[in-house]
């Protein structure tokens, strides 16, 4: 009898540890499981970061990118690093669904979408972002990508995008690294009816439009912090903003004397959204993740530091004019890129163009 007693109080404290163990030990190894976040600079300061990790108890690794590409690379091609969510503007998402690369967003789980501009909610009228009825990316901030100009140098802001390729600034224009939208630059430059959909018999002539900016460019940046020390330092007459309003923020606390313009042709402007990666670990933190950020203190970092515009209110930096034309999918945006690492590299037309 002692025996059998013996081994119920062994049975009944195996139990009770085993209880315990869910309810203390399981927690803490899920917060050895970190939320990997990839953002564009700005988007998540590390005083932004802590609060969340403070509240959710889970470690948040960030990776910032500077390009569409590098976005695509570390999202398409998984090296061993799985990310949970990542920031993509609109027109870019489009290839991620298409890969089945990201994954529904649980829109019960984003409560704080209660908060943004009704023009934010409405997510059917927002081209790209719904697909067969599921929502796929939550708008997060925007900006036009305008012109940046010395304002020591040019007495009068710039009127067209073919500034960026007139002579007499020769040395001192800064431009943006990135294949997809430069071309769709070159394309305004040569008034061709659409800057993302190109035809076969417009390529030679927008490669030549590229080689011609290369020539007349000081230097290309990726990060808009890089971009503010190359204008200062080559004491640049004239940067495009692929940052759009950020980088006036940032130039203007450098201390740099900058004006701000749309281009005539039309500024094109994207739209970027947090979307949840297919293979995210956690889900369900990621969404919280995305509900964090429509909250006040992300949203007015953005404005107030970053110089963004958010969208749970007005900015005070973005325009609502006419001349904005947002960010569409391109004609193929591997190709692009891939003509455009010719073009950087240095190549002729003739190299640039060959199988």
């Amino acid at each position: 009898m002692r025996h059998v007693l013996k081994n119920r109080v062994n049975c009944l404290l195996m139990l009770t540890i085993a209880l315990w163990s869910l309810l203390f030990l399981t927690p803490a190894k899920a917060a050895e499981q970190p939320l990997r976040v990839l953002a564009w600079p700005g988007y998540a300061d590390p005083d932004i970061i802590k609060t969340f990790e403070q509240r959710t108890g889970t470690k948040v690794e960030i990776t910032f990118v500077g390009t569409d590409l590098e976005l695509w690379t570390k999202v398409s091609q998984n090296t061993g690093q799985i990310f949970d969510v990542f920031a993509v503007n609109t027109a870019e998402l489009q290839r991620y669904i298409a890969k089945d690369l990201v994954t529904g967003i649980p829109l019960h789980d984003i409560a704080n979408r209660s908060k943004q501009l009704p023009r934010f909610r409405d997510l059917r009228s927002i081209r790209g972002i719904m697909h067969n009825g599921t929502v796929y990316a939550i708008p997060y901030t925007y900006s036009e990508m305008g012109l940046i100009y010395d304002r020591q140098q040019l007495k009068k802001a710039p009127e067209s995008i073919t500034a960026l390729w007139d002579k007499q600034y020769r040395g001192k224009v800064i431009a943006y690294n990135a294949g997809v939208h430069n071309f769709s630059l070159a394309a305004q430059a040569l008034r061709l009816p659409s800057p993302f959909k190109l035809q076969p018999a417009n390529i030679p002539a927008v490669v030549d439009q590229l080689i011609a900016l290369r020539r007349n460019v000081a230097g290309f940046y990726t990060q808009p912090e890089e971009s503010v020390t190359m204008f200062k330092n080559r004491r640049a007459a004239l940067m495009f903003a692929n940052f759009g309003t950020q980088q006036v923020q940032l130039l203007k606390k450098a201390g740099a004397d900058v004006g701000y313009a749309l281009p005539k042709e039309g500024a094109l402007a994207w739209l970027d959204c947090w979307a949840i990666t297919r293979g995210s670990k956690n889900k369900k933190l990621a969404a919280a993740w995305i509900n964090y950020m429509l909250e006040d203190l992300p949203g007015k970092a953005l404005t107030s530091r970053q110089g963004l515009a958010n969208t749970t209110s007005e900015s005070p930096y973005v325009t609502t004019d006419k001349r904005i034309i947002w960010l569409e999918p391109t004609e193929d945006e591997a190709r692009r890129d891939h003509l455009w690492g010719r073009i950087i590299s240095g190549d002729s037309a003739t190299r640039v163009l060959a199988p």
